[in-house]
Formats: C-alpha cells, sequence, structure tokens
C-alpha cells in the first residue's frame, strides 16, 4: 500500500519560484506590441499557478469585510488546493473510474467559486477583484522576459538583436 501524496510537496513541483517570479533582473519593457504579446502568451504559460494564486489572493483580500463570503470562500479555496493545485500533471483526477482532465477540474472550479461568490451578493467586489487581478497579471506577464530563448519566439530572430532591427535580413 502506498503512502498518500503530500500535497504541500505537489504544490511545490506545479509552483515556479516565487524568486524567480518577482525577480527584478528579468523585467524589461517589451520593444513592440508583438514582443509584449509574445511575453504575456508564454508567461501566461510558464507561471499559470502563480497566476491563479495571485487572482485568489487578491479575492481573498477583497472578501475580508465580509465575513460570510470569506468563509465560503476559505471551503472554495480548500477544494482548489486538493482538486487542482496538489495534483501533478502524471496523476489525472478519477471519478467513479472517469479520467478528469486539468482544463475540466479549473472550469469547475472557477463556476463554483463564482456562483458561490454571487449567491453570497458581493459580486461586484469579485468582478472589481478580477479585474484588479487581470491588470496585475497583464503588467507582469508584459514586463517579465520569458525564461526560453529568444530562438523559440515565432518572431525568430526579429526579437533577439534590438541594436539592429533588420535582423538576419540582407540587404538587397
Amino acid at each position: 500500500m502506498s503512502a498518500p501524496p503530500n500535497s504541500a510537496a505537489q504544490l511545490r513541483q506545479r509552483l515556479r519560484p516565487w524568486v524567480l517570479f518577482f525577480d527584478l533582473n528579468a523585467v524589461s519593457l517589451p520593444i513592440s506590441l508583438s514582443d509584449a504579446t509574445y511575453r504575456i502568451n508564454q508567461n501566461l504559460h510558464y507561471f499559470f499557478p502563480n497566476y491563479a494564486l495571485v487572482i485568489l489572493l487578491v479575492l481573498f483580500l477583497s472578501l475580508i469585510y465580509h465575513p460570510l463570503s470569506l468563509i465560503v470562500f476559505l471551503v472554495i479555496f480548500a477544494g482548489w488546493v486538493y482538486l487542482y493545485f496538489s495534483r501533478s500533471s502524471d496523476d489525472p483526477l478519477v471519478i467513479l473510474n472517469f479520467e478528469i482532465g486539468d482544463k475540466f477540474v479549473l472550469g469547475f472550479l472557477s463556476l463554483v467559486t463564482l456562483v458561490a461568490l454571487f449567491f453570497t451578493k458581493v459580486w461586484v467586489n469579485i468582478i472589481v477583484s478580477l479585474v484588479i487581478g487581470a491588470v496585475i497579471i497583464s503588467i507582469h506577464a508584459a514586463l517579465r522576459a520569458p525564461e526560453e530563448d529568444v530562438e523559440g519566439s515565432p518572431y525568430g530572430s526579429l526579437l533577439s538583436d534590438v541594436a539592429s532591427p533588420q535582423g538576419d535580413y540582407i540587404r538587397v
């Protein structure tokens, strides 16, 4: 009989280190709108669990003055930790011999969170919190240079050399 998985260890495996998340050396202004959208796309994939926790933290802070909503939120947060963050990507959720994917779990937990908080009559706080969280995430994702090499960029050498806007093109 195997030991139950350690939720804290699995959570740490999915989250990127917060030191890496808040690394000021990786922050720079994007050189173009294309570079900003590329950075946002890459960072959303790379830091997705961290961004989800940032959104949940902003929601939590907005509900401090609504104790009933806060209790509901904490119960739902425990569901998030158990059903989404504590599982590894190799360990699918199985209910009644049906394998449930991460995207479905994410959608279901998001829906349950929004419905429960809507019925506690704090939907204005929720919307404002989600907008604030989205702005925070967008700013972080646009300003943080992705970990990947620029060669993985769909823009190729156009982003590799800021001093030469021509990239690898040859003048004819």
